[in-house]
């Protein structure tokens, strides 16, 4: 007779629970009680997610989290998609945290690789998004999860706003598996305008003595936007959009891409492109969107999370966000992952890196970010099977020997030659490999591949590595839009020319484009202000980004 047991993770539920009774009053934990909380229902080796997301953060939680004691509260292994704040890496310095798994870094990249160097921090992996969502249902279950949401009611359902993020995968894995739900809320409230998350998945509320912190880390003021920008900006709409009819995309973050929006309502729409490209966008409401919204080039857009400044804006646009029946819109970072990966034909976004076979990353020897969504977003998605004319396009010149007929996604990495402080963004080898090395990683942590990497994009032309059926063919196109870093000053000026010759290699003259004309005059916004009266005064962006 078999007798094991198979109820000990509710046992040890139940056991965090009591500890934690004398805390609460019905699920609502004072603010002053949570770090308290914190030591009772959490226990030495926890795998913990803290919910730090691209914006959204549980701050207060975290707060909380640094002040326990070490003595109770040590070894923790945390897994979290974005390590955004201070506290984030506190945890490891003060010794209540020792192991990570994440996705991306940010702001922390600088700090985290010192701390690896130093051996104060044991990194799992750095994975995409989705796989860490995946994970969660897995390997890496939470025992205990800290999140945020705007609202909650008496009974605990949570009201998440347009900022629902990583929220519903963190706590159906945590809640599914016997584990301990924690929400920061910044309001009490008799009747929550929907919900997001159901009160039985909840186990413990706080209302934050400040509301959530959420970074606005997709809005660019197209003020900073330079010409060089703009003409690579020109090439992407005329050398890659209008050519292969792309319609459904995910924009990476950057000045690169916020170019390519502004010009959607004015170099597009002169090229007859209205209705024919970028309709269907898997991405947060990027300000610099509105004025292609406005235009009708836009039919719908689907968020990983939403924008500080856009509520409003989102709101009032149903027939293009999706929004709930209280009017605000709703996000979900697993959904629009899973979206960008199989229903959109086209990844555009920039790195720090690349190597001559393509490979890409923006992990370098003093900063490691991680990698995000791009994984993928910037990746061929093996498993599709439905059809549209840009991915067969794309497919039909990718055309291997194997005789079967397949389909290709898009994967663009545009990139001035040099970034800050004059790096070269071409390289002979990827920082990633002497990082695999230092930090003892199984792998080189390299962001997207070169075999799933379509085009390159500089000011000196686009690079079509579809093309490119020989590691020479590959090698060569890349050195011939490198420019004067030291990759591109050892390319071969014959081969370069033969790349032309057959179309691999296109500078904007043989697209037909007149670099005369990129200049900020082409941009439908070319200030904050601008996007304001585009939308009708319904953007109200952060103070920061004011300057009238």
């Amino acid at each position: 007779m078999n007798d094991t047991r198979w109820d000990n993770r509710a046992a040890n539920r139940r056991a965090r629970l009591e500890r934690a009774a004398t805390l609460t009053r019905g699920k609502a934990v004072a603010p002053e009680q949570v770090t308290a909380l914190l030591e009772a229902v959490i226990e030495a080796g926890d795998r913990v997610c803290l919910e730090g997301n691209n914006q959204k953060q549980a701050d207060f939680l975290a707060r909380c989290l640094v002040q326990a004691d070490v003595k109770r509260v040590h070894h923790l292994h945390m897994v979290q998609s974005v390590l955004a704040l201070p506290e984030h890496l506190d945890l490891f310095e003060l010794g209540i945290a020792s192991r990570v798994d994440f996705s991306f870094s940010g702001p922390q990249g600088v700090r985290l690789a010192r701390l690896v160097r130093e051996g104060r921090i044991e990194i799992g992996a750095i994975h995409t998004y989705l796989e860490l969502f995946g994970r969660y249902f897995i390997d890496l279950t939470p025992r205990v999860s800290l999140i945020a949401a705007m609202s909650a009611d008496a009974a605990g359902n949570l009201y998440t706003g347009p900022n629902t993020e990583d929220t519903p995968a963190i706590v159906e894995a945590t809640a599914f598996r016997n584990g301990i739900v924690v929400a920061q809320v910044n309001e009490l409230v008799d009747r929550v305008p929907r919900v997001d998350i159901p009160a039985d998945w909840v186990d413990f509320v706080v209302p934050s003595p400040q509301p959530h912190y959420i970074e606005p880390l997709f809005t660019r003021d197209p003020a900073q936007i330079t010409e060089i920008q703009i003409l690579m900006a020109m090439m992407v709409i005329k050398g890659i959009y209008a050519k292969y009819g792309v319609q459904r995309l995910n924009h990476g973050i950057g000045f690169d891409t916020a170019a390519i929006e502004l010009l959607l309502p004015t170099y597009a729409s002169s090229l007859g492109l209205k209705g024919k490209i970028c309709n269907h966008w898997a991405m947060n409401p990027h300000p610099t969107i509105i004025p292609a919204i406005e235009s009708g080039f836009v039919e719908t857009i689907h968020s990983f999370g939403s924008e500080l400044g856009m509520e409003a804006y989102t709101a009032a646009r149903p027939d293009i966000f999706f929004t709930g029946p209280d009017g605000s819109m709703r996000s979900n970072r697993a959904f629009c992952q899973a979206a960008g990966h199989y229903a959109c034909d086209l990844f555009i976004g920039s790195t720090l890196q690349i190597d001559l076979q393509g490979n890409s990353s923006t992990a370098t020897l003093d900063r490691i970010t991680g990698f995000g969504g791009a994984p993928n977003m910037g990746s061929d998605a093996r498993g599709r099977r439905h059809v549209s004319a840009t991915w067969l396009r794309a497919g039909r010149e990718a055309e291997t020997q194997s005789g079967i007929p397949r389909g290709r996604k898009l994967v663009v990495q545009i990139i001035e030659t040099y970034h800050g402080r004059m790096q070269p963004a071409f390289v002979e080898r990827l920082d990633a490999w002497k990082m695999m090395d230092q930090g003892e990683l199984s792998l080189p942590p390299i962001m997207i591949y070169g075999d799933d990497v379509s085009h390159i994009v500089t000011e000196e032309g686009i690079a079509n590595l579809l093309r490119c059926h020989t590691e020479e063919d590959r090698a060569e196109a890349i050195r011939g839009v490198a420019g004067y870093t030291p990759v591109g000053l050892g390319r071969s000026r014959a081969a370069v020319e033969n790349l032309r010759d057959r179309g691999i290699i296109r500078r904007p003259e043989d697209l037909g484009i007149d670099k005369r004309q990129a200049t900020r005059d082409l941009l439908a916004a070319r200030s904050i202000k601008d996007l304001v009266r585009w939308s009708d005064g319904l953007y109200d962006p952060p103070a920061r980004f004011r300057n009238w």
